[in-house]
């Protein structure tokens, strides 16, 4: 009886040790969730792709849409222009912001109205003209507008200008607007020195920084909440949110933002790179590596990497330097990871490449301050400042945004 119960327990010790060398070459125990679990779990959705929160709520609605390339609903990437007329959704109008409807024009090109050849739908221009605004005729008949566009979390990227010139003539009008939110590609940055409202423009309309990590739908809380509309009027607002988002995630646009924003690595290095539009130093334009690589002709010989802006249609016709060989800093071999892990616009290029130039009197143009937001960090550079001291200079509007930032967030 002794022996059979030893038995027994010689069984038991190899049958546990069996399965402890199982598990042991296994990275994750068992019950670990599997991927695709795990997957479905914690995928973004933008809020868009969730029809079924929406659907009825505008169906039999007189629909304006203020949309672009960037709209798409589903996996297939299909325009929710598109997907929402093949699901009854009566669209009467729609509005295209810079670079059109369809993403197709150039930086600063005006847009004109026209009709969608597609949908025979009629397209307002709000870039076109000046005519940044909507007008209460082209709001008439309208009973829902909807906000559907890609933004990358910058205040000179001329969408949430557009945004709050819609929220303004929607309070106006008394017509609500939905907002379906999207990721902000740079959430998890904010930093850059607050706009100065003597330098108030398209590219740069309220009292945020540069980077202001925010998403379409959280920066219309803040439009509204701070009391930014004409009047402090407020839009009635109504925003499907993005799920399962936190502003730290990395998120792959799937569709171009805007015709030069054509890289995941462009997206990420435009609050740092664009900047370079306020000097006369090419930035990439007229390539395909825009905001990517910099450079100017007076800099052969100091640096050995080169480009040459061409004209390229739907992008860009006229860059600066245009047809003459730049050399300068090529930024391609950086990484997602390696950008985002500086956790702040860089000035260094920026510094690096005022002191290499020769001809300093003509490195800024006009556009520089209203881009920075001031006169001020011009100045810092020229007066040679370090990044150090420059960067210092921005923290008490900074923490200052911050808190104001907070009350606004819809996401971790």
């Amino acid at each position: 009886m002794k022996f059979k119960t030893f038995l027994q327990y010689i069984s038991i010790v190899v049958l546990l040790t069996h399965t402890a060398c199982s598990q042991a070459g296994n990275s994750k125990p068992d019950t670990r969730p599997s991927p695709k679990k795990n997957k479905i779990n914690t995928r973004i959705i933008t809020g868009a792709d969730q029809v079924s929160l929406y659907i009825d709520y505008i169906k039999g609605k007189n629909i304006g849409m203020v949309v672009n390339q960037t709209s798409v609903i589903g996996e297939s990437l299909t325009p929710s222009v598109d997907s929402l007329l093949h699901l009854g959704v009566a669209i009467k109008k729609i509005f295209g912001p810079e670079h059109g409807f369809r993403g197709n024009a150039s930086n600063g090109a005006s847009v004109n109205d026209a009709n969608d050849p597609k949908t025979g739908l009629p397209v307002i221009s709000l870039y076109g003209n000046k005519h940044y605004k909507p007008t209460a005729d082209d709001l008439k008949g309208i009973d829902l507008m909807i906000f559907d566009i890609q933004d990358v979390g910058t205040r000179f990227y001329t969408y949430i200008s557009t945004l709050h010139y819609v929220m303004e003539a929607c309070a106006e009008n008394n017509v609500e607007l939905m907002i379906f939110d999207r990721p902000n590609p740079n959430g998890y940055l904010v930093d850059g020195p607050i706009l100065d409202t003597a330098y108030r423009s398209f590219v740069g309309m309220h009292t945020i920084p540069i980077a202001h990590g925010m998403t379409i739908g959280e920066y219309a809380q803040m439009i509204n909440g701070e009391g930014w509309l004409k009047n402090s009027v407020k839009c009635k607002l109504n925003i499907v949110k993005v799920a399962n988002y936190k502003h730290s995630l990395y998120y792959k646009l799937p569709v171009n933002p805007s015709p030069n924003l054509n890289t995941d690595l462009s997206v990420l290095l435009y609050p740092s790179t664009c900047l370079f539009e306020g000097t006369t130093f090419s930035l990439g334009r007229g390539t395909m590596l825009p905001f990517v690589q910099i450079g100017h002709p007076l800099l052969k010989g100091k640096y050995s990497f080169s480009f040459t802006p061409r004209s390229i249609p739907g992008m860009s016709e006229n860059p600066p330097q245009k047809d003459q060989e730049c050399f300068g800093i090529d930024l391609e071999k950086m990484s997602a990871n390696e950008v985002r892990a500086m956790g702040s616009i860089n000035l260094s290029w920026l510094i690096e490449l005022y002191k290499a130039m020769p001809d300093k009197a003509h490195f800024f143009n006009a556009y520089f301050n209203k881009l920075a937001g001031s006169a001020q960090l011009r100045k810092q550079i020229e007066a040679g400042e370090s990044e150090a001291a420059i960067r210092k200079s921005w923290q008490p509007g900074l923490e200052k945004f911050k808190i104001t930032r907070k009350k606004y967030l819809l996401y971790e």
